[in-house]
């Protein structure tokens, strides 16, 4: 007890007492509330930096989402249709032939004009008029709209991301096709759609034909093989080393180790199913079975640390009511403790299946980076993943894989918040408060 100072009243030392007190008080208040004024400093930086990350995702990537067409008259000429074989029939020459007939621009001898004139068209267009007229034969001899694609270059040029000013080095369209443009948005032939393209092709050289259908059901299957592989076992070790594995040094050393694997960078276990499953097992390269495999080893760990937490907060006296009503230990765990602690486990499950799905290190090292066409048939078939494609359409040279790799990213991030959103709302429904 502080000593009042000589030739000061009792009165007068308790004053000054209490003003120290409320001095302490107010120093110890104010460090608390500098603490808090930096804790909500940092979380609004990180949110800050989050919004603009997403931001600027979907200012880059939104315009992938829509596409362009023009419709123009096509005479479908029966002196340049096979009927037999439509497929057969340049339909993109025929279309530029009649669209420079239209500008009342005559094609020179070299058909320089024509080629220039296909060039703002998809290739796409031909295998729909081939499969147009395949279902409706009549119509040839007679002059139908046609809806045709436009290019990738044309399609950027509609959408602001190529203009007149962007030097020509840098663009592929030259001066008189953009005059070309020009002309059919202002006879309003041009028309801007949805593009259903992006969900339901796969990957392809062509940018506007390229989606991902073949990616989204590569991570799909990948995702089914990890979780019939990485959950079962996952919970199995885990119930095992927490509730009948003996409490001696092995089982340290285990633990010790599954902490440290939970660790462990992401490449290490692309390597190792390199070597393992396809150097040694000689697995199909580049297939789901693989990626789903390595993924799964990735995941056990996270499995098994969450399943564990999740049995360890069940209360003792679940454990000890059981057995006190004759239970045995296996139907202990099995019928009471397990079900008690599923939230969490379910939770870590999900999380890691999660985790799983934005992995990209690993499945570049199993070949999962190499141009795959199509969609996959099944788990052994060559196959992409949307991390592996946002890889291949960043590094690709034409401007509107950009576009495209910012959706991809959408379409990324959307699947991981499902999955996160369908994690807390299970441990919040099923979530028991001892």
């Amino acid at each position: 007890m502080t000593e009042p100072t000589p030739g000061i009243t009792e009165a007068a030392a308790a004053d000054q007492s209490v003003d120290r007190l409320r001095a302490g008080l107010k120093r110890r208040y104010a460090r608390e509330n500098r603490f808090r004024t930096y804790g909500l400093l940092a979380i609004a930086v990180s949110v800050g930096f989050l919004l603009l990350l997403l931001g600027r995702i979907i200012e880059q990537g939104h315009t992938a989402f829509y596409a362009h067409t023009v419709t123009v008259p096509v005479y479908m000429d029966p002196a340049r249709i096979d009927r037999a074989y439509p497929a057969g029939t340049n339909f993109e020459q025929m279309v530029a032939e009649q669209a420079l007939a239209r500008f009342g621009i005559q094609d020179d001898a070299r058909g320089l004009a024509s080629r220039e004139m296909r060039e703002l068209f998809s290739s796409e267009l031909k295998y729909r008029m081939a499969d147009q007229l395949q279902r409706q034969p009549g119509l040839i001899g007679e002059t139908i709209p046609v809806a045709a694609p436009m290019s990738d270059q044309s399609d950027q040029y509609f959408k602001g991301a190529i203009s007149r000013d962007t030097p020509a080095a840098q663009r592929r369209l030259s001066n008189e096709q953009l005059d070309w443009l020009d002309r059919m948005k202002a006879e309003g032939v041009v028309s801007a759609h949805f593009n259903t393209a992006l969900f339901t092709n796969g990957d392809s050289t062509q940018p506007e034909l390229a989606g991902v259908a073949g990616a989204v059901i590569g991570s799909a299957l990948m995702l089914l093989v990890t979780a019939l592989i990485a959950i079962p076992l996952g919970v199995g070790a885990a119930v095992y080393l927490e509730e009948f594995s003996p409490r001696n040094r092995l089982a340290d050393l285990i633990e010790v180790n599954i902490n440290n694997l939970a660790a462990v960078p992401s490449i290490v276990y692309g390597l190792l199913g390199l070597s393992l499953f396809i150097n040694w097992m000689h697995l199909p390269r580049s297939s789901p079975l693989v990626g789903g495999l390595v993924l799964a080893l990735m995941a056990l760990p996270t499995i098994i640390i969450a399943t564990r937490s999740s049995l360890k907060a069940v209360p003792p006296s679940i454990r000890e009511a059981a057995l006190a009503m004759g239970a045995s230990r296996t139907q202990t765990v099995f019928h009471h403790t397990l079900p008690l602690a599923m939230p969490g486990v379910m939770t870590g499950a999900i999380i890691s299946m999660a985790h799983a799905l934005g992995e990209t290190a690993p499945l570049l090292l199993i070949g999962m980076v190499s141009f795959v066409p199509g969609i996959p048939a099944g788990i052994d078939q060559p196959t992409g993943a949307l991390p592996s494609l946002i890889y291949i359409w960043e590094n690709a040279s034409e401007r509107a894989f950009h576009e495209r790799t910012a959706a991809a990213i959408l379409v990324l991030l959307a699947f991981m918040i499902v999955m996160n959103a369908a994690a807390i709302v299970l441990r919040r429904r099923f979530e028991r408060r001892w």
